[in-house]
């Protein structure tokens, strides 16, 4: 619970005693404290494109679900000590079904681990980005003792966020001394900063300090409602843990897996090619008979452009307008409509792909036809379907 977030009653936390306050007295936030905090966890993603990204303390796993969407990231993690909560929310981060229409580029797995955040699991080692959002406050003074162990030294990621409050915002709450009936402290900026600073000079770390949570005018002073250390791991080499406390250490429960569809997926792979294959044929095999049709106008000398036509109606940029038009062009043969795989391949939802034209061939052999020497598609250049002006 975040007072500071609450439209309604605020409560104050002393001694488990639990106070009603005047709501017209409580500051707050827009966006809301919490997705501030996200947010900030976003921008951090967004600049320096993790892979690899665990939340310790991850709760109802509201931030995983945000990450997910993130191309970059194909390994995402949560841990918390509430296996309930772990179990009720695992389902949202399953893959919708539009993520299975147009899959990632990258495989991504998504786990979710009933733990403690002070004891050690090596399926959490060679991590870029660790977050611990309104998590330290929660422990108690053995657990936080051995948090850097664990964290810092043992696992050793890239990059740490830790977001803790602010307690010399608290004041400009009515009544408030805790923030949180589970807080076991609040600390001052200066008591996060050299607690910060020692264990980032201990594991060889350097830590900048920020936050969100803006104090309203005139109490600038206080500082963020929450303070926040980005912590980053200095070049050169570190001390490694010994490999029998590095390696295969499972203390941790599986609670919830799941993995992506992505294009890194050989089935994922030649669903969507064919897809797209199958769109991008049909579409040039209609521009080729209006090609035609145009051409046979009784008394029409306008010069048509077999190439320029097959571009009509598409929006390209000037690169892959050049692609398109270096790449063979489509022909006929008899009635039957061939479109090389290299003019196809040049097309951007096809190129995009990445695939050479003999994988593309080895993927699409046995769901369209190709011609003898397996340069190109061949459909039928008329279909019982078309539209056809004679018919009317």
């Amino acid at each position: 619970m975040e007072v500071a977030e609450k439209n309604i009653l605020c409560n104050s936390v002393v001694g488990g005693n639990f106070e009603e306050v005047c709501p017209e007295k409580v500051i707050k936030f827009k966006p809301p404290l919490y997705k501030q905090r996200y947010q900030f966890v976003r921008d951090l993603v967004d600049r320096h494109e993790p892979k690899k990204v665990a939340d310790l303390g991850c709760g109802d796993a509201k931030l995983l679900k945000l990450l997910k969407i993130y191309p970059c990231i194909q390994l995402l993690v949560g841990v918390d000590i509430n296996e309930e909560k772990l179990h009720s929310n695992g389902h949202h981060l399953s893959p919708y079904l539009g993520e299975f229409v147009k899959p990632r580029e990258l495989d991504l797995t998504v786990t979710l681990y009933h733990g403690s955040v002070v004891e050690r699991d090596s399926r959490l080692l060679g991590f870029d980005l660790i977050t611990c959002i309104e998590l330290i406050e929660h422990l108690n003074s053995d657990d936080l003792a051995r948090f850097p162990e664990v964290v810092f030294g043992y696992l050793s990621p890239a990059m740490v966020v830790i977001s803790t409050p602010n307690a010399e915002f608290n004041p400009l709450f009515p009544t408030v001394t805790l923030r949180d009936a589970d807080h076991k402290f609040e600390w001052s900026r200066m008591e996060f900063e050299t607690w910060a600073s020692r264990v980032a000079n201990r594991y060889n770390y350097c830590v900048e300090f920020t936050g969100v949570g803006t104090p309203p005018d005139g109490s600038e002073h206080v500082g963020y409602c929450t303070q926040i250390g980005v912590f980053r791991k200095n070049s050169g080499k570190l001390a490694e843990p010994c490999i029998s406390q590095q390696h295969d250490q499972h203390v941790y429960k599986a609670v919830y897996t799941t993995s992506y569809p992505s294009l890194q997926q050989e089935k994922v792979l030649k669903f969507v090619l064919i897809g797209e294959l199958l769109i991008q044929v049909e579409r040039l095999r209609l521009r080729h008979q209006r090609m035609l049709r145009e051409q046979e106008r009784p008394g029409d000398t306008e010069d048509f452009s077999p190439a320029a036509h097959l571009l009509l109606g598409a929006v390209f940029t000037e690169a892959e307008k050049a692609r398109i038009e270096n790449s063979p062009q489509p022909f006929c043969e008899g009635e039957k409509f061939c479109i090389p795989l290299r003019r196809l391949l040049a097309y951007p939802k096809l190129h995009r792909l990445c695939v050479d034209e003999e994988r593309m061939r080895s993927l699409i052999a046995d769901s369209v036809c190709l011609s003898g020497d397996g340069s190109a598609v061949v459909v039928d250049l008329h279909n019982s379907w078309d539209y056809r002006p004679e018919d009317n």
